[in-house]
């Protein structure tokens, strides 16, 4: 079948295997030209179908909408098809409401910029170190070797986890997020993400009789409304922390050296100096677009683009196409590390804005410095290899060979 004969049924948006098979620019542009409001229905599985929203006007005017819309049944696919989330209600991400703005009130605290600068000075050196040594070695795995230990290592130190464990977590993480493998089963996401529970109601414990100035601590000892947080709201917001700390920023820099290989006229601006980090930071957000969608439930009847999405349906918002449409972006098919204004939704908007934004941007800025600083060429010495996952768009494995600034 060619691209042309292709029809909109003809692209399965649950499996993961569709978003390695097509070449997503094309096919997210064949659903804002066809059918940006699009009904995907679900064969061979007892789910729902579902809404696909492709157009950034639409996505964006949903994040916006916590009234008639709501994460509180579910805010990915794996979740919304199967009828909700175990944690909705007590986790961040899938609370609504008062409750959401208090717990949302509370990490605040923790990711305020001025609090913040310590931990992004860490960041800075992290990553200058891990990009002297890959240089040191010539040879390396970017995304193993490099990039994997800048987000987790930034993260357990949020969240006060101690250096001994960091491995561990990284482990559990990759498990617990997506099946990066093909072959990975759900039952060992399942185990993983349990363990990752565990392992933070005995660090909240930890926490209680002994606290520090880290977000377990923080939420382990403050109260609502003269109320402690229950075990799960703990546990679930540092699972929340440790999952949304890591994947935006590790998938952004790992998918921005892949994009700096295929356009090395852009890493030519980065290195001179001719293109700013912070625009080259945003640009990379926008080109990966690491999450490639969140969902909703409709709470009652509301129309969008002349179709007519009912109460209790599921509603899927496509950063990555929302990231590309030509109605925003001059130019979206070109990588251009000086692009401005750049108005992506990597980390989402409305309510439920991302709270780590500030220091993914951080981590992501620190990367490029970095190379810009210590590499004056890398050069690709094995296939990347891709995601297996139909939430996140980027690669688990980049092996090239950095070669030192003169």
């Amino acid at each position: 079948m060619t691209a042309a004969t292709r029809t909109l049924g003809d692209f399965d948006l649950s499996d993961p295997q569709t978003f390695l098979d097509h070449e997503l620019p094309q096919m997210w542009r064949q659903f804002r030209q066809e059918s940006p409001v699009h009904w995907h229905a679900v064969e061979g599985r007892q789910v729902p179908g579902f809404w696909v929203l492709s157009r950034y006007d639409d996505v964006m005017s949903v994040y916006r909408d916590n009234k008639r819309f709501t994460s509180e049944r579910g805010n990915v696919l794996a979740t919304l098809l199967e009828g909700g989330d175990s944690a909705a209600g007590k986790m961040l991400a899938v609370t609504d409401g008062r409750r959401h703005r208090d717990l949302r009130n509370l990490l605040l605290k923790a990711f305020a910029p001025r609090v913040l600068e310590p931990v992004v000075d860490g960041v800075r050196r992290r990553a200058d170190r891990l990009v002297r040594e890959g240089v040191e070695r010539g040879d390396c795995d970017f995304a193993q070797d490099i990039a994997e230990h800048v987000p987790m290592a930034t993260i357990a130190d949020l969240l006060g986890v101690p250096a001994s464990d960091r491995d561990y977590l990284l482990s559990l993480t990759k498990q617990a997020l997506s099946a990066e493998e093909a072959g990975q089963s759900a039952g060992e996401a399942l185990v993983a993400r349990q363990e990752l529970l565990l392992y933070f109601a005995d660090l909240a414990e930890d926490r209680r009789e002994h606290p520090t100035d880290d977000v377990v601590s923080v939420l382990a000892t403050s109260t609502v409304d003269g109320e402690p947080l229950t075990e799960e709201e703990i546990v679930f917001n540092c699972y929340s922390v440790i999952i949304g700390g890591d994947e935006t920023s590790r998938l952004s820099m790992i998918g921005g050296m892949r994009a700096l290989i295929e356009h090395p006229e852009q890493w030519q601006r980065l290195s001179a100096g001719d293109v700013s980090v912070d625009t080259a930071v945003e640009e990379v957000l926008r080109w990966v677009s690491p999450a490639m969608h969140f969902g909703r439930r409709a709470l009652q009847d509301v129309e969008i683009g002349g179709r007519t999405i009912r109460a209790g349906e599921v509603v899927t918002l496509w950063t990555t196409s929302a990231n590309y449409d030509e109605e925003v972006f001059d130019d979206p098919g070109t990588f251009d590390l000086g692009r401005t204004p750049n108005k992506h939704v990597s980390f989402g908007y409305g309510p439920h804005f991302c709270l780590g934004a500030y220091l993914g941007r951080a981590e992501i800025h620190a990367m490029l410095t970095a190379l810009r600083t210590h590499v004056s060429e890398v050069v690709p010495t094995g296939p990347a290899k891709p995601i297996h996952s139909n939430f996140l768009h980027g690669y688990s494995s980049l092996p090239v060979s950095l070669r030192p600034s003169r």
